[in-house]
């Protein structure tokens, strides 16, 4: 009479642990005891990330007044929006204030990395001076420049006409809608391209330096190796440096507050310091969270397009 086989046996006999399944097969034997690990971490996310966002695309979707209960008004606020011509207005803004930043700052950050990875003297030093706007709050940073850039007492229209004469009177940089935009943009490159140059400062540290001199042995031109060797191993950290400049770009609302409040006339209203005026100027919280909610999927996809080339960079 034959002995049916254990589920041990069995195992044995297919010459492995037994297929597993359900989430086992995709997470590995311990995935309970994982959940049970980050479970916190999952909670605190949900509470603190999850819960408000959920809660803010619901009050988008609403008539929400301060004080006032909020009345479902569903896609009406988004609908106004996309038909509202100051709107669009901050929409081109944002993106020419931040696409405009981020490329200056590449350029930047690229020179200065460049420079700090040649022997030059006190180079730690410059390093650390270098770094001393990124570091510096940007409330401070807005003011100074709020007075560099003053047209009566500024240190800017000094310059330009009493010391050097390059203009015969001086200048509103940050009251006239021909330079408010540019004089913006100025500050948030000046803040930001330390990050870019830091960053590309470390990446280049970590080239072997021997694909340098294999380059130089084949005859390659400084700009060749710069073209060959430099940028092929920057690429990585040239993709997460400039979607984290974007985001945060975008996103920047010190420095155009403070400056210009988004004027003169519109000038330079972005997306932030439009939704924080409808907010709390106008006081409708409903379409203030819509304004802010209304490109994230594409901001999303950006994101996501960038993170499946960085992927498919890594493989190869």
């Amino acid at each position: 009479m034959a002995v049916p086989a254990t589920r041990v046996e069995t195992r044995v006999a297919l010459g492995g642990r037994g297929r597993r399944v359900g989430p086992a097969r995709w997470l590995g034997p311990d995935y309970r005891l994982g959940f049970l690990f980050v479970s916190p971490i999952i909670l605190s996310v949900l509470a603190l990330v999850a819960y408000p966002f959920c809660y803010a695309v619901y009050l988008s979707m609403t008539h929400k007044l301060v004080g006032m209960p909020p009345i479902f008004v569903g896609l009406e606020n988004y609908v106004r929006l996309a038909e509202d011509g100051f709107f669009h207005r901050a929409v081109y803004n944002s993106f020419l204030f931040t696409f405009s930043s981020v490329f200056v700052k590449l350029l930047l950050g690229m020179a200065m990395a460049l420079v700090l990875m040649t022997p030059i003297r006190w180079r730690a030093f410059w390093t650390g001076v270098l770094l001393i706007p990124w570091v510096a709050p940007t409330v401070v940073s807005a003011l100074n420049f709020l007075w560099i850039y003053d047209g009566s007492l500024g240190v800017l229209n000094y310059l330009l006409v009493r010391v050097f004469g390059l203009l015969p009177q001086g200048v509103g940089w940050l009251s006239e809608p021909g330079t408010a935009m540019a004089s913006v943009i100025a500050v948030n490159v000046w803040r930001g391209f330390p990050f870019f140059g830091i960053s590309f400062l470390a990446g280049m540290k970590a080239i072997p330096g021997e694909l340098y001199e294999a380059a130089a042995v084949d005859g390659a031109s400084t700009v060749q190796r710069f073209r060959h060797v430099t940028l092929p191993g920057l690429k990585n950290i040239v993709i997460i440096v400039v979607l984290l400049s974007t985001i945060w770009t975008f996103n920047d609302f010190g420095i155009v507050y403070i400056l210009t409040k988004g004027g003169p006339g519109g000038a330079t209203m972005v997306m932030p310091v439009l939704s924080y005026e409808t907010a709390f100027g106008a006081q409708r919280l409903g379409e203030a969270i819509a304004v802010a909610l209304y490109l994230l999927p594409a901001l999303a996809l950006t994101i996501v397009v960038l993170a499946r080339y960085m992927r498919k960079g890594r493989k190869r």
